[in-house]
């Protein structure tokens, strides 16, 4: 049965004969007040709204809807509506006549996204959706701040993390310059090839090229040779195969006639088109090979290698 725009679901704002309210809107449920709490600060459809709990009403119209958030939670549906108690009204518009009936109302999520979702309420053959939506960068980045301020601070382990979140995120790159910093430097910071190339590329993405490099050089200098070979692959799939080669070469500077290293050179020379040293280096790798797994990969590789072709990095 129809419901929009009658006793059930009234349009506009009227007195409904009981309370306070001389012009209460619909109450977008059934007898208490219908309520919506938000832990942190958010938008609706793009108006802010502080965090907090709010009574819900809903002003309906034939072809529009105004979104009621009320400071007053707790009084009984809208028989106690006052205006002056809004936090914020929005404008939306419902979709109508959808072609299967909701008997019950309801709300819903949907179109959910790390900083936003839409909230539906669906009822009859009507549904009126909303976008919510928060920075959830900010929130985190808020918090990790406050953590750091107490026993989590005494440890680079967390300096470390939070300046790699926002360098994930590509976001407060300036602070997250200084947290890195103090994983390398503070008294309890260590100086070591993770938190050295994690400060090189906060300064890579900050455009500050010359200081990256200083970086970078140091934690080359600190670099185990499995932290130089991994780094190694990552310039491969980066489409970097000379600077990678460059990496490759350091490694066996440092480091010697070791498995990693010539299974890096294997890997070095096959992506910079050099198949010949590759597979020098493929069978010196499978002579040191340190397991099973290894070996096999390994003979794969020079068979690869042996029949002229790259290798899949």
């Amino acid at each position: 049965g129809k419901i929009w725009g009658t006793p059930v679901v009234h349009y506009g704002f009227q007195n409904l004969g009981f309370g306070t309210a001389k012009e209460s809107p619909w109450r977008a449920g059934a007898n208490e007040n219908t309520t919506m709490w938000f832990g942190t600060d958010v938008t609706i459809e793009g108006k802010p709204l502080a965090a907090g709990k709010y009574g819900f009403f809903v002003a309906v119209y034939p072809d529009s809807c105004t979104l009621i958030f009320s400071k007053n939670s707790s009084a009984w549906g809208s028989f106690f509506y006052n205006p002056d108690e809004d936090a914020l009204r929005v404008t939306v518009r419902q979709k109508k006549d959808l072609p299967e009936s909701q008997e019950w109302l309801s709300y819903s999520f949907s179109e959910q996204a790390a900083n936003s979702a839409v909230i539906t309420l669906n009822w009859e053959h009507w549904s009126i959706p909303f976008k919510v939506e928060t920075d959830v960068n900010k929130l985190v980045v808020d918090k990790i701040r406050s953590e750091l301020q107490g026993d989590k601070g005494f440890y680079y382990e967390n300096w470390f993390a939070a300046a790699q979140f926002c360098l994930q995120k590509e976001y407060n790159l300036e602070e997250a310059l200084a947290w890195s910093d103090n994983a390398i430097s503070s008294f309890f910071g260590v100086e070591n090839f993770n938190t050295y190339m994690l400060k090189s590329n906060i300064l890579t993405k900050l455009g500050r090229t010359e200081e990256a490099e200083t970086a970078s050089k140091k934690a080359m200098e600190r670099g185990s040779v499995f932290e130089l070979h991994q780094y190694g692959r990552q310039l491969i799939a980066q489409k970097q195969p000379e600077k990678a080669m460059e990496i490759f070469a350091l490694n066996q500077t440092r480091h010697g006639d070791t498995w990693p290293v010539h299974v890096g050179l294997m890997r070095g020379y096959s992506a910079n088109g050099n198949i010949k040293k590759a597979l020098e280096h493929a069978k010196i790798a499978l002579k040191q090979a340190p397991d099973d797994l290894n070996r096999t990969n390994l003979e794969s590789a020079v068979k690869t290698l042996s029949e002229g072709k790259a290798i899949v990095q």
